[in-house]
């Protein structure tokens, strides 16, 4: 969703205990037999995996690979992995064996990487570090990945459940000039959910209808309130449980997390897990097909430093993702992917809002959905927010400088503007928005959202994101024309972002095209895979662990297919392929097998070889 891979920060307080345990959906095929399926231990596998004990459990190539000594720094502790670094021909090694327990969905293997170098190329690995479980390469870094600070990495290892294996990392060095290879905070998580069984496809819980409120401190930058989500299961097995998606607790840690949640009424909260954004509410009684319940919670949310999704840059608080939401469970089982900083993890289904943010009144809060203000106590404004079919909710607070028009169709518009934004900047942001609503309206059907809110501050360093109604953004018109463009893909139609990232952003970034009149012509002719696994629907946990390739070919080889499909079926035939499409999935969810039956029955051209060649899979 955003227009570039992008960073994020860290902050909070803690209020409930906690246990790191990294979950996604699907059960491994050893795990499915003719009897039951052994039961899943959720569990941190790797020992030590802060070096902060010594060097037991690992296995190293000398006794300085784990250190604490000058000249590197650890993530956390005073410990670390230091890996080559020496500036010759040399060869580091760190190793220990684990035992993935059989029966979990997940287990994903997580790491802290810090490369430094000597190195001048900008185009020659000559140092590398491979990563590795058993005998499979999972990620290989190198020199050309040098970076000022650690970087998380996340890889799925699901498939080596039930399993002893060993995890290693190996560093090699070239002749001449260092390459330092750091590591910190391995851990191996695994976990799974238990109900409703894979088999049952209906997503659900269906209809959710969120009611939160809240109340900010002086900045803008502390929240607390409460929140409630009222529920439907649409599946016919019974619902057990369900989870709460605390998305920004990645921007913090266990021990200090920004979104805290207590005090919770209609079911039991167990230790959150998936690096504490996933909460585990078990309900009183099985609710069956068709019964609705609700559950409540204290919260509380704290906004990091730094202009990102969930970060303030000074006195301007932008607050995306912090509202806890309902997770997904379909065919796949419960959605419990890890947070990506690299796109995006979100997957939920259209819910209604009402938001009240009470504030003080020298702030102003764009927000998700259509809002009105009216007085608080002394010097305090309540902004209540409305809002139906959304995916999420998002708001901002600051002292922003706002503009505001109505586009031809009809959707008022408002632009909010930090400090050092022009207001002939503004002006052409505004004028922007109101021609890319309009345009991305024709196409694909009515803006549903009432009014559109862009808050615009050119300390991005994404370049932008959106919510539904309400989108951040750089000063571009390229950039917002695609954020806007994301209220209809992924927005109106839905998608897993994890496991189909392509599904919004390759469908975006050819909308933005077309509105912008661009014809992608020749644009597959520069297309070069980097490996045989590389494809177009490729998920996030494969875009992490090749982090360089997500936007070339996520946005840039998935609209190239896109502009190949419309020269295939017709412009008119394509045209209304994607108009009907995205009414047949108005506020529902969109796969990849859906799209591909729905473009083959648009044309009497097999579309066979077309999918092989683009490398669209599903």
């Amino acid at each position: 969703m955003r227009s570039t891979p992008h960073k994020a920060l860290g902050a909070g307080a803690l209020t409930v205990a906690v246990v790191a345990a990294l979950v996604l959906p699907g059960t491994p095929a050893a795990a499915r037999t003719a009897t039951a399926p052994a039961a899943c231990t959720p569990a941190q596998i790797v020992g030590n995996g802060g070096f902060e004990s010594g060097t037991s459990p690992w296995s190293t190539s000398s006794g300085t690979v784990i250190t604490s000594r000058p000249g590197q720094t650890a993530h956390g502790g005073s410990s670390y992995a230091w890996l080559d670094g020496v500036g010759r021909t040399h060869t580091d090694t760190l190793s220990q064996s684990v035992t993935i327990p059989a029966g979990c969905d997940t287990a994903t293997l997580t790491f802290w990487l810090h490369i430094d170098t000597a190195e001048t190329t900008s185009s020659t690995a000559y140092d590398k570090l491979t990563a590795k479980i058993g005998s499979t390469t999972l990620a290989t870094y190198s020199n050309l990945d040098k970076n000022t600070g650690y970087v998380r990495k996340s890889i799925d290892v699901s498939a080596y459940a039930g399993q002893t294996v060993s995890l290693s990392f190996t560093g090699t060095e070239d002749s001449s000039l260092q390459t330092s290879f750091v590591l910190d905070d391995i851990a191996l998580d695994s976990s799974g959910g238990t109900a409703p069984p894979p088999g049952d496809t209906t997503r659900t819980p269906a209809a959710p209808s969120y009611t939160v409120n809240l109340s900010s401190d002086t900045s803008g930058t502390e929240w607390t309130g409460h929140e409630s989500v009222t529920f439907t299961n649409a599946s016919a097995t019974a619902l057990n449980e369900v989870y709460l998606r605390l998305w920004d607790n990645y921007h913090g840690t266990c021990d200090a997390m920004p979104i805290r949640v207590g005090n919770v009424t209609g079911g039991t909260a167990e230790a959150p897990t998936v690096d504490c954004t996933a909460l585990k509410v078990g309900l009183p009684a099985p609710l069956a097909q068709g019964q609705s319940a609700t559950i409540g919670f204290d919260l509380g949310i704290t906004v990091p430093s730094g202009a990102d999704r969930f970060g303030h840059d000074g006195a301007y608080s932008f607050i995306g993702n912090a509202l806890p939401v309902l997770a997904v469970h379909d065919g796949d089982g419960w959605h419990l992917d890890p947070y990506t900083n690299n796109g995006e993890s979100f997957y939920s289904l259209a819910a209604d809002f009402k938001v009240t943010l009470d504030h003080p009144s020298g702030l102003l809060v764009p927000a998700t959905g259509t809002s009105t203000d009216t007085p608080g106590s002394s010097g305090r404004t309540v902004t209540t927010a409305t809002a139906s079919k959304v995916r999420d909710f998002a708001w901002a607070a600051g002292p922003f400088t706002k503009v505001s028009g109505t586009s031809s169709a009809g959707v008022a518009v408002n632009v909010y503007s930090v400090s050092g934004i022009s207001s002939s900047s503004a002006q052409s942001m505004l004028s922007t928005a109101k021609t890319a609503v309009d345009a991305h309206a024709a196409r694909f059907g009515a803006y549903p959202y009432g009014e559109l809110d862009a808050v615009i501050d050119d300390n991005y360093w994404f370049g932008g994101m959106e919510y539904p109604g309400f989108v951040l953004d750089v000063v571009s018109s390229t950039a917002l024309t695609h954020e806007i463009g994301h209220q209809w893909w992924y927005g109106v139609v839905g998608d897993d972002e994890y496991n189909g990232p392509w599904l919004d952003e390759a469908f975006t970034d050819y909308a933005t095209d077309l509105a912008l009149g661009k014809t992608g012509a020749n644009c597959w002719n520069s297309v070069s895979w980097a490996s045989a696994d590389e494809k177009i629907t490729d998920s996030m946990a494969y875009w992490d662990a090749h982090s360089s390739r997500y936007s070339t070919v996520v946005y840039g080889y998935g609209k190239c297919a896109l502009h190949d499909l419309r020269r295939v079926l017709g412009d008119t035939a394509m045209a209304q392929l994607l108009k009907d499409y995205a009414t047949a999935h108005w506020y529902g969810v969109s796969t990849t097998a859906e799209f591909k039956a729905a473009a083959q029955a648009a044309t009497s051209t097999d579309l066979t070889s077309f999918w092989t060649q683009h490398r669209i899979d599903g």
